[in-house]
């Protein structure tokens, strides 16, 4: 769809003239695939603040792609194309460069000034992930398809689920529904943390059991036509303590008030604090230490950030994460992930369906 990203090269360019820059180097993968539909592995775009001449570098294994997924785009041919473009700037007579910062090396940097003579090179920022927040219409399918799949994927293998299955036995099925069900594989390496390892957020699947009585966390999620779906649903095995209960229905509360603050204009740290007030009050403030959320889309973690001190306000067709959770060393956890879309005049749209109901299985 060469018109879409087109659009998006437009809308790129007014960001490149506020910059005061006559071009701009953009180099991070998710962004050259944003506004030029290639996916690869060794691409960049050299993109001038005026104008359709926008310059497109990849080498011999993605040259065959770049001519099908942006053919509207002139492309050069090259190993090394960050230096490549750098000298096409210096021949066009680019006085001034943008380049993405936060994302080159300071040796990528060195090679690539070295090639561009004369040329004055500036920081971009972060212009096309703020960019990249809101999306399209396009984009909001591929990402609803991705959570199809998700939710798809945990209907199935959560009727799978016994004593004695291993974590990386979970994970490995929730991996094989994902990509069976369409997806073009896991978003992220799936976390599967039954009994005290739920009490590590980011826990890695290990060949420890599900016994009868654990609480088992599952974060997972498809990546289809290159967005990313994220959930997390903690069920239990065979039986529930009390306690178990109790901060189970503590986080779905505090989830509850986080998607009832999302909102067209609401500040990013308002959304995670209507959360994180709830756990705070009920005494679990040391238990919860990782942010509320993050937007999701070509990455599985992008801009807007929600999370305790963070700035900026969220907007009409923003994607986002609400997962609150409570870790207790050596007991275990809960987290409750869902993507929903912020939708202006209206509540939050969930993208994942699946229930939130504490599950006995």
């Amino acid at each position: 769809m060469p018109e879409i990203h087109a659009a998006r090269r437009r809308r790129a360019q007014e960001l490149v003239r506020e910059s005061a820059a006559d071009a701009a180097l953009i180099t991070h993968l998710p962004n050259v695939r944003y506004l030029t539909g290639l996916a690869s592995s060794n691409a960049a775009l050299l993109l001038p603040a005026e104008g359709e001449d926008a310059l497109l570098a990849t080498d011999a294994r993605y040259a065959g792609a770049a001519g099908r997924d942006a053919p509207d785009l002139e492309l050069i041919e090259d190993r090394f194309i960050e230096g490549r473009l750098a000298a096409e700037a210096a021949r066009r007579g680019i006085g001034r460069l943008a380049f993405e910062a936060h994302e080159m090396t300071v040796e990528r940097h060195q090679e690539f000034t070295a090639k561009a003579d004369g040329v004055a090179p500036l920081p971009l920022g972060r212009k096309i992930e703020a960019l990249r927040m809101v999306k399209d219409a396009d984009e909001i399918e591929k990402l609803a398809a991705a959570c199809r799949l998700t939710d798809a994927a945990f209907a199935e293998v959560a009727l799978q689920l016994r004593p004695g299955m291993s974590e990386r036995m979970v994970a490995t099925l929730l991996d094989h529904a994902m990509t069976r069900g369409g997806a073009e594989r896991p978003a992220f390496d799936t976390i599967v943390a039954a009994g005290p390892n739920g009490a590590i957020p980011h826990h890695a699947p290990t060949g420890r059991e599900l016994e009868r009585g654990d609480l088992v966390t599952m974060d997972f999620g498809a990546l289809y036509e290159g967005y990313h779906a994220d959930m997390t649903r903690t069920v239990a095995i065979g039986a529930v303590a009390d306690w178990q209960r109790d901060i189970y229905e503590l986080v779905a509360r505090a989830q509850r008030a986080g998607v009832a603050a999302l909102a067209d204009g609401v500040e990013a740290g308002a959304v995670d604090a209507a959360a994180r007030d709830v756990i705070e009050a009920a005494g679990h403030a040391g238990h919860f230490k990782h942010g509320l959320g993050h937007g999701v889309g070509l990455e599985i973690h992008e801009a807007p950030m929600l999370g305790h001190g963070r700035t900026g306000r969220l907007t009409d067709r923003v994607p986002v994460t609400v997962e609150p959770g409570v870790y207790l060393p050596a007991e275990g956890g809960v987290r409750i992930e869902d993507v929903l879309l912020v939708t202006a005049g209206a509540s939050a749209r969930s993208l994942t369906s699946t229930t939130r109901e504490l599950l006995i299985l």
